[in-house]
């Protein structure tokens, strides 16, 4: 046990050595073909930025595939997840196609989920054209739970950001990581989840905050912590590629991406964006050692920038930890007045049980208080999807999206997750819109969409706690937790009592 503690002890490699590099700059990406067809659409709305939704899973892949074939001079990619199934490997192959044609492609991922990468990861690295590093990095690689014990205070900090931005003129960040799971191409739990689609000046401070990440003491070149591999290697992650587009389980992806007219419209400026003020909000990536001031979070940002709400407010967050002093929060809005409504994942729904435990705690002080819970059904993966354009995507699946509104006229879309983790400890990335039009989208969705596939979650006379749900024109009860064991359900207790929730 020494022994391996001792080598989970082992020192991170030197940045001495790491190269510099910068986003393209604005006279350059004005060039590329990029910046030339969305040069008239700018011009004509000077000072806002273009928005598109993305809530449809197919469309998003499709955007991001699209993105990369269409970029000429840089790809800046940042995600917290990348898994090599399906989705992520043919994405892969879409950045090593643009490497391939001279397009410099920079890759950081948080390597807290990229078990099982290294060799592909150490194979794209090698391209001339590419460049990957890993953020907060683990240096024993086959036994990790060694690094975290030896190193918890930064092991514990992930880099939650995601972003996909072609040649400083276009970029796509939300709440979706890279997987089958987050692109609706799997048969287990789906993540219903929202991105958006954003050209104009914000593109430039996404651009700004990826090298102020690049350029972080978190940030290690992979070439410094992982053995090289055969030049063979890529040329298997190239055949592999095409052997998942020849996959029948991949048709509705190849043609996502073959159909999709979304680059042809934004080339003819035939594409509806939404023309809006947007900032940017983003932590200081100093967090992912607990370096940064208070000041430099994400969520004082978000204070600054949205306000107090005056008339209501609408939440949607998967992972919903809100402690003491953010039901407090709530309670003195709702004493106001003020009409708050929060969407989190059921018990059945939800992929982390622990996360769960540090919200079922607080759902009674939450409803006396006068907030309305609402929690997401999992619809089993055999139910005929819904319609697509969902303002958070399909409700076949688990909660992911990552949004709130407020007033009707403001609403933020990221990666960031109402609970102490995000709030503390993973560093977070999002975008904050001033349109009354998508602000709308969300808290209509709570009068109609959100009903028809949640739970809502009430107290009886006695402050029991009950469950409604809509099927149809039927409504059903529940007294406990709907379509759980009684198992998980204890586990959730027991859970619950564990001074746990800073971690959640």
């Amino acid at each position: 046990m020494c022994a391996l503690l001792l080598c989970g002890c082992g020192g991170l490699p030197t940045l001495e050595t790491r190269t510099a590099s910068q986003a393209l700059g604005e006279e350059e990406s004005a060039g590329t073909a990029l910046g030339r067809a969305l040069a008239p659409e700018l011009a004509a709305h000077p000072g806002l930025n273009g928005i598109w939704t993305l809530a449809d899973a197919q469309d998003a892949f499709a955007a991001r595939v699209l993105l990369a074939r269409t970029a000429q001079r840089t790809l800046d990619v940042q995600y917290y997840i990348w898994r090599q199934d399906m989705t992520g490997t043919l994405l892969f192959e879409a950045l090593h196609e643009a490497a391939e044609r001279g397009v410099r492609v920079r890759l950081l991922l948080d390597d807290n989920n990229t078990r099982g990468l290294d060799a592909a990861l150490a194979a794209l690295d090698a391209h001339p054209n590419m460049e990957v590093r890993l953020f907060n990095p683990y240096v024993q690689r086959k036994v990790r739970l060694l690094g975290l014990l030896t190193d918890f205070s930064r092991a514990n900090r992930r880099m939650h950001n995601k972003s996909f931005t072609a040649d400083n003129q276009a970029t796509v960040l939300g709440g979706r990581n890279v997987g089958d799971e987050y692109f609706g191409a799997t048969d287990g739990v789906l993540f219903a989840d929202l991105d958006v689609l954003a050209v104009g000046p914000v593109v430039k401070a996404v651009s700004d905050d990826f090298d102020r990440y690049w350029a972080s003491d978190s940030s290690y070149p992979v070439a410094g912590l992982l053995p090289a591999v055969d030049p063979t290697h890529l040329r298997e992650l190239v055949e592999q590629a095409s052997l998942i587009e020849r996959d029948p389980a991949a048709a509705m992806y190849v043609e996502a991406v073959r159909n999709s007219d979304f680059i042809r419209r934004l080339f003819e400026q035939r594409l509806d964006l939404e023309w809006a003020p947007v900032r940017l909000v983003s932590d200081d990536p100093a967090k992912g050692l607990g370096l940064a001031p208070r000041e430099a979070l994400l969520p004082h940002q978000l204070k600054e920038i949205l306000g107090t709400p005056q008339q209501h407010l609408q939440l949607v967050s998967p992972y919903f930890v809100p402690t003491r002093s953010g039901v407090e929060a709530f309670a003195a809005m709702a004493a106001q007045g003020i009409d708050v409504r929060v969407l989190t994942n059921s018990l059945d729904a939800t992929d982390v049980a622990p996360v769960h435990a540090g919200y079922a705690k607080w759902r009674k002080a939450l409803l006396q208080a006068g907030v309305e819970l609402y929690e997401m059904r999992r619809t089993a993966p055999d139910h005929e999807p819904p319609p697509k354009g969902g303002p958070f995507g399909s409700s076949g699946s688990s909660l992911h999206a990552k949004t709130f509104a407020v007033d009707g006229q403001r609403l933020f879309v990221g990666s960031f997750n109402f609970d102490p983790r995000s709030s503390h400890l993973n560093t977070e990335l999002g975008l904050v819109i001033d349109s009354p039009r998508l602000a709308e989208q969300i808290r209509s969705a709570f009068e109609q969409a959100v009903p028809a596939n949640a739970y809502r979650v009430r107290l009886d006379e006695a402050g029991r706690l009950y469950w409604q749900e809509q099927a149809g024109p039927q409504q059903r009860v529940y007294t406990q937790e709907p379509n759980s064991g009684l198992l998980k359900r204890a586990a959730v207790r027991v859970l619950s009592w564990l001074p746990i929730d800073w971690l959640l």
